[in-house]
This record gives C-alpha cells, sequence and structure tokens, in this order.
C-alpha cells in the first residue's frame, strides 16, 4: 500500500512544473500542457483527500472522472483557438496574439 504522503508530494511536484511551465514557456501547445499538468495534480488530490477522508466511499473518484471529463473539454476548445490563430498569425507563440488588442 502506498503511503497517502506519496500522492501529496507527487501532486505538489505536478502543480509546481506545470506553473513553471505555464510562466516559462511561450508557445501554446507548451502553456496548454501546463495547464493539464495542474489539471491533473488537482485530480491526484481529489482521489488522496478521498482516501484520508472518506475511505469507504467514492466522491474524490468522481469529482475526479467530472475534472477529467472538463479537462477534456477545455483542451478541445483551447486547441481550436490555437488551431485559429496558428491560421491566422502563421505562429503558435504568446507574442503573436498581441497583435489582436489593436
Amino acid at each position: 500500500m502506498v503511503p497517502v504522503e506519496c500522492f501529496y508530494v507527487l501532486s505538489a511536484l505536478l502543480f509546481f512544473i506545470g506553473v513553471f511551465g505555464f510562466i516559462t514557456r511561450r508557445n501554446l501547445i507548451s502553456m496548454l500542457i501546463s495547464v493539464e499538468l495542474i489539471l491533473n495534480s488537482v485530480d491526484i488530490n481529489f482521489a488522496a483527500f478521498n482516501r484520508i477522508l472518506y475511505p469507504g466511499e467514492m466522491e474524490g473518484f468522481f469529482f475526479s472522472l467530472f475534472s477529467i471529463g472538463v479537462s477534456a473539454a477545455e483542451t478541445a476548445v483551447a486547441l481550436a483557438i490555437i488551431i485559429n490563430v496558428y491560421r491566422n498569425f502563421h505562429s503558435d507563440r504568446v507574442d503573436s496574439i498581441e497583435n489582436l488588442k489593436n
């Protein structure tokens, strides 16, 4: 049996890698992957807290499944936006979106 603290460490590691990647990257696809890492760390926390607070019940797992569904929808919309930006500006860099302000 894996201790719950290992899940917390993994979740924190994924969260900080995602935040670091989101802040430092300027490529839209890399930023999307970083957001997905952050959402995956949240899913791990849902499951880990469910194991501690409600060991016999499944609320945390249902929240995780709901969050995975929302993440899939968010990824589909984000990829559609990125494809549209690439078609209009021929670049997938965040700097190219600066032209939308004018």
